[in-house]
């Protein structure tokens, strides 16, 4: 009897291939490699905004060489020249070959400086917008008057004798860094009498300003009061020097966004939608060059640099333009990829959608767009404008092209509230400067929250398993 016959052997289940074990993870990598050929047109535009940006401050320097630049109000200061004796070697001939070596004295020529005993500053600040193409710039002009007094010269402490002193030859000036903005004829006022102020700056290290001769024999005995009036053009700002033992500064403007600039800081401010005014109390301590020197070497530390480091004042740019305002929205850019590719990844694991890596590309390249359409309008009309309409257009263009891949519906949905919410979110952000970074890394948190609250329950292996 013949043997019954043994069923063949189960055959093995076949086992899923690696693409279906690994799905997950390769749409993962897949959408990472998308955000990053992303950042390609991102930086792109950062190009262009870069080209703008030059283009703009060189027709704003282009206005301003014409109007008037930075300026930089240094002084007054009184000189006294005074003659010196010093002596020196010098080789006398004998005849043929022979030289013999004598001591000799001979005299020259130097300048005692002396600063104000007290420094008041008035300055009245009128701003005005100059165009040139699409391109504005800011400029001023200014109403300054320099008053204060001058305590008796000390030739004492400089060891100058006073036989020595030229006084028919003594002189106030000033500096002005750029007197091409002066509007009419200045004048120092010396004690009650006029004397003209003539182009020219002899304060040790300047060169544009004015200097005005006293003309007169007679020795300063007394405190002497004097005033001096300027009008002139500038751009930028507009800074002082603390040349007085005692310096009081007010400043007005119509100038509603003032930067406070310099060494010192004002004492009081008031900044309104319509202006400004400012006021400074500075003492001679916070500077490093003395009241009184002379130009004979040993006496540099009355220098460009020393002033500089001293003056205070006001800055009439505006902190962030829309040029700016852009340059800092791109930076968000990343952001606003991760955040709608997370949610389209969220749709195909929760939801079972599918959606192709060139919808992602396309959604991608609209929220690209958006950067280029910022820039462009906010060029012709207010930052805030050319956000809301740049703002408006990518959200309906990407709502209207997802309705057709995810389905309408609460997904479509759920995508425009998402980019009304973040859009508005970056604004807010643009807006607050000293909080950019702290509000940036709060949403950086939340989404992040809220991804790993979604996927909390899925079991990845299972799901890959299972496909």
């Amino acid at each position: 009897m013949p043997e019954p016959t043994q069923p063949p052997p189960p055959l093995p289940k076949t086992q899923p291939s690696f693409t279906k074990r690994n799905s997950t993870i390769l749409k993962l990598l897949g959408v990472g490699a998308l955000v990053l050929i992303l950042l390609i047109p991102l930086l792109m535009i950062t190009g262009v905004l870069n080209d703008r940006l030059t283009r703009r401050n060189e027709a704003v320097a282009d206005i301003t060489s014409s109007w008037g630049k930075e300026q930089n109000v240094v002084g007054p200061v009184l000189g006294i020249p005074y003659t010196y004796r010093y002596k020196t070697v010098k080789e006398i001939p004998l005849g043929g070959d022979k030289v013999e070596r004598r001591e000799v004295e001979e005299t020259a020529l130097a300048n005692a400086y002396f600063l104000p005993e007290t420094l008041n500053i008035n300055g009245d600040v009128q701003t005005q917008t100059l165009h040139r193409g699409i391109y504005d710039a800011a400029v001023f002009r200014a109403n300054v008057t320099l008053t204060g007094k001058f305590a008796p010269p000390d030739f004492g402490a400089l060891k100058i004798d006073m036989k020595d002193v030229q006084w028919k030859d003594a002189f106030v000036t000033f500096a002005l860094n750029d007197m091409r903005g002066t509007r009419e004829g200045i004048a120092l006022d010396w004690g009650g009498i006029k004397r003209p102020l003539l182009p020219g700056s002899q304060v040790p290290g300047y060169t544009t300003g004015a200097t005005a001769m006293l003309a007169n024999d007679k020795p300063i005995s007394a405190p002497v009061d004097f005033s001096i009036a300027l009008d002139f053009n500038g751009s930028e700002g507009i800074y002082f020097a603390p040349f007085g033992v005692k310096n009081e500064a007010t400043l007005k403007s119509n100038w509603p966004d003032p930067g406070f600039r310099g060494a010192f800081l004002p004492a009081s401010r008031n900044v309104r939608a319509d202006g400004f005014d400012a006021n400074w109390k500075v003492s001679y301590y916070g500077r490093d060059y003395p009241q009184q020197w002379t130009s004979r070497a040993g006496n540099e530390r009355f220098n460009l640099q020393s002033v500089t480091g001293s003056r205070f004042g006001a800055e009439f740019l505006s902190i962030l333009d829309a040029y700016r305002y852009v340059e800092r929205s791109i930076k968000y850019g990343v952001l606003f990829l991760v955040l709608v590719f997370t949610t389209f990844f969220l749709f195909e694991v929760t939801a079972r959608q599918k959606i192709h890596p060139f919808q992602y590309l396309m959604v991608g390249a609209a929220l690209c767009l958006f950067y280029l359409l910022l820039l462009s309008i906010s060029e012709f009309v207010g930052f805030g404008y050319a956000y809301l309409i740049a703002a408006v257009v990518s959200t309906l263009l990407i709502t209207w092209y997802c309705r057709y891949f995810l389905g309408g519906g609460v997904r479509t949905f759920m995508i425009g509230a998402g980019l009304a919410g973040v859009y508005g979110f970056l604004y807010i952000t643009l807006r607050q400067q000293d909080y950019a970074l702290l509000m940036g890394a709060i949403a950086l948190f939340v989404l992040l929250a809220v991804v790993m609250y979604v996927t909390r329950k899925i079991d990845w292996y299972a799901r890959d398993a299972g496909m």
